[in-house]
């Protein structure tokens, strides 16, 4: 399904501590099923093959029937994720989606693939308030992840969002922009509840 020769992999980042959540974030259930779980089946959709990110404590509990890339614990917060899945396969390029993302749907994951530009660094999604990428909602190139890569080998201190607005990246605004809500905390969770037969319009009925 991929736009170049190159592979297309879906990355679910779930490896996070979800200190402030008090609960792993991807084990929470908005559509019936752990979020982790949902992530990784709205990528199958669009990727030739999808992983999850986890911790090492984390991976011996995932079912064997999904995929997964252990982090490394070579860099702090999600840059962990992505650099281990880029060590993993440096020639695929990586659609990474974050697993506190719910309202994100199959939909809106389709809609930033449809634009995928696939000359650029990464094809990202951002606000039109601001035009500030989102990162975890990211395809990202590989010739991008190599060039990111380069930089923190040569001891540049960067994340992931610092270096998406360095370099040539395509922005993509979605028509609504709710999707791009996290959900960090019990507070935030309560926000975007979906009623458990609510798949996708239960999202948006609680908003």
């Amino acid at each position: 399904m991929t736009l170049t020769g190159n592979r297309l992999y879906g990355l679910v980042l779930a490896g996070g501590k979800s200190t402030r959540m008090g609960a792993d974030k991807g084990l929470i259930e908005y559509h019936g099923i752990p979020q982790r779980e949902y992530v990784y089946s709205i990528l199958s959709s669009v990727c030739d093959d999808v992983f999850m990110s986890l911790r090492q404590e984390q991976a011996s509990q995932l079912e064997s029937s999904f995929k997964r890339i252990v982090d490394k614990n070579e860099f702090p917060g999600p840059l962990n994720g992505i650099m281990s899945a880029h060590d993993f396969d440096k020639e695929a390029s990586w659609f990474v989606l974050a697993c506190d993302l719910p309202l994100l749907d199959k939909e809106a994951v389709r809609y930033i693939f449809d634009r995928r530009n696939d000359k650029k660094m990464a094809t990202t999604y951002a606000k039109n308030k601001d035009s500030y990428p989102e990162p975890l909602v990211t395809i990202w190139e590989s010739t991008g992840l190599k060039s990111f890569r380069e930089r923190l080998d040569r001891g540049e201190r960067m994340g992931p969002r610092k270096f998406l607005i360095d370099s040539d990246i395509e922005l993509v605004f979605p028509d609504n922009e709710k999707i791009l809500m996290n959900v960090n905390t019990m507070e935030d969770y309560e926000q975007v509840r979906i009623r458990e037969s609510g798949a996708g319009s239960g999202v948006h009925d609680k908003m």
